[in-house]
């Protein structure tokens, strides 16, 4: 799988969990996350996975696309198999396989 938007390349994994239609990208597979990402403050607690931190994703050209991922540092039980696991909003970057 492939995240993208305006042709750059934000993450890339064959190994993505998917919970509730939302592809999982570890950690590892975001490219230049702490060039990337920039913290959110939007919040929002899922009843059962727990707290979420959510990201803005800096372009390049310096465009900034508000809140475009988010993950679960310190999920629930339920959810820790995606620990750390960054997702995207599909509306806000392309998502290919």
């Amino acid at each position: 799988m492939k995240v993208t938007i305006d042709g750059t390349t934000i993450a890339e994994s064959n190994d993505t969990i998917v919970v509730e239609g939302n592809h999982y990208f570890p950690p590892s597979s975001v490219v230049d996350k702490d060039k990337r990402f920039t913290s959110s403050d939007t919040q929002y607690t899922c009843p059962w996975k727990g707290e979420t931190t959510f990201y803005n994703i800096v372009l390049p050209d310096g465009k900034e696309i508000k809140d475009g991922a988010w993950a679960y540092p310190n999920p629930k039980e339920a959810a820790k198999n995606i620990t750390g696991y960054v997702a995207f909003y599909k509306n806000k970057v392309t998502i290919a396989e």
